[in-house]
């Protein structure tokens, strides 16, 4: 049975959710699903702009084909290829074999890797500012190279004032009925998922970004209906500049996180004391996570956030501790970059892990390491303690 939207008049949301899946590219925890979103322009001619993921397909083509009514489907526009939005194509292309496809150059070769289709004779590459007319509407198609994959652009529909924006500006997390991000917890609650979302998916490319967020610049805008979470109404200014700072890697707030990585309690208890000793000194809101027990992705999300990071590892067969080392790899990965950071290292009877955090940290841009680098035998003593306390008066300098 069909689940559809009417976004105006003439556009109609055709994009289902799924709360089955437990990964997120079987990579990013979703406890609370996902939704893949698709849209269908009832114009002269009808465009559809992307498809779903296979999970959502028969929900997809039942919305898909209500929303068409006895009308047939002259224009696909595909924005991005990856197959959480692409593995349905082969559906559509099935039911409408006439139809003329709208993508970058690379899209036709992803087509065929991914659907195993030569579309070349079904297939129109545009360029960057290229444009569509259907009747009423005029698609723009701006082209987003690595936001986050080669093929990636957005498109402007310049009548509604809409922008499709491909992986950009999405979210974690299925829709539950409520289709607008004003409808939601959106700004509130939903936030985190906001940022840990972009800062996994999106965050290794903030020069990709910033390119985009200048081709946008000045374009009259009411919505943005990105592909995956609810269609942003309202304050798209806010929005858009939370993905510039994100995309020159500028804190929110210099709030303070400490990644703690502990074998045997020793190196939790030093990132104890010295949460206590910044509290002491006046910081406020001081989270401290230990990366054992929290998968990667959310503390990737909170070092996006913080302009303070603290890593505290315990030495591990001569090398940091496995789950620290992995999480800073991926930091690395995201480039992450003007921070103040500090260190501490725990080693029963050779502490290495300070040296390894720190060459780690020294291949990162903008980065400020606060002394000293704390040392722990095993478990904190009195000079610990004291190192500790000098540490967090350094911090809030």
């Amino acid at each position: 049975m069909h689940n559809t939207v009417k976004i105006t008049d003439d556009i109609i949301y055709v994009g289902a959710s799924d709360r089955r899946i437990a990964l997120f590219e079987n990579a990013y925890p979703i406890p609370q699903g996902m939704s893949y979103n698709s849209y269908v322009v009832l114009d002269d001619k009808t465009t559809l702009l992307d498809t779903v993921d296979w999970s959502c397909g028969r929900q997809f083509m039942d919305n898909l084909v209500y929303a068409l009514g006895s009308r047939t489907l002259d224009n696909i526009v595909i924005n991005h290829m990856e197959p959480d939005h692409c593995s349905t194509l082969g559906l559509v292309l099935d039911r409408f074999p006439n139809v003329k496809i709208y993508g970058t150059a690379k899209v036709s070769a992803l087509i065929k890797q991914f659907c195993g289709r030569d579309v070349q004779d079904a297939f129109v590459p545009v360029k960057d500012q290229d444009t569509l007319n259907t009747g009423v509407h005029t698609f723009k198609f701006i082209t987003a190279p690595m936001v986050h994959w080669p093929e990636v652009m957005v498109t402007l529909d310049v009548a509604a004032k809409i922008l499709f924006s491909a992986d950009a500006f999405g979210t974690f997390g299925a829709l539950s009925g409520n289709l607008y991000s004003d409808e939601t917890d959106h700004w509130t609650a939903g936030f985190a998922e906001v940022r840990r979302y972009y800062s996994n998916i999106v965050g290794k490319y903030g020069n990709n970004v910033q390119m985009l967020l200048k081709k946008l610049a000045g374009a009259e805008l009411d919505l943005i209906a990105p592909l995956h979470g609810p269609v942003l109404r309202g304050d798209l200014d806010k929005y858009i500049s939370y993905y510039d700072n994100w995309s020159k890697y500028i804190p929110e707030d210099d709030s303070i996180v400490i990644f703690s990585a502990s074998i045997y309690g020793g190196t939790e208890n030093a990132s104890e004391i010295l949460a206590s000793k910044l509290a002491e000194a006046g910081a406020k809101n001081v989270k401290l996570y230990d990366v054992s027990g929290q998968h990667y992705s959310y503390l990737v999300g909170e070092a996006f956030r913080c302009g303070t990071i603290v890593f505290a590892s315990s030495t591990q067969d001569m090398n940091l501790f496995s789950e620290m080392e992995f999480l800073m790899t991926e930091l690395k990965a995201k480039n992450l970059s003007c921070r103040k950071v500090a260190i501490i290292e725990n080693g029963s009877w050779a502490p290495v892990a300070g040296k390894s955090m720190r060459a780690k940290l020294e291949e990162l841009k903008d980065i400020t390491i606060v002394e000293p680098v704390v040392s722990l035998r095993s478990t904190p003593d009195e000079d610990a303690v004291y190192q500790l306390e000098e540490l967090a008066r350094n911090i809030l300098l």
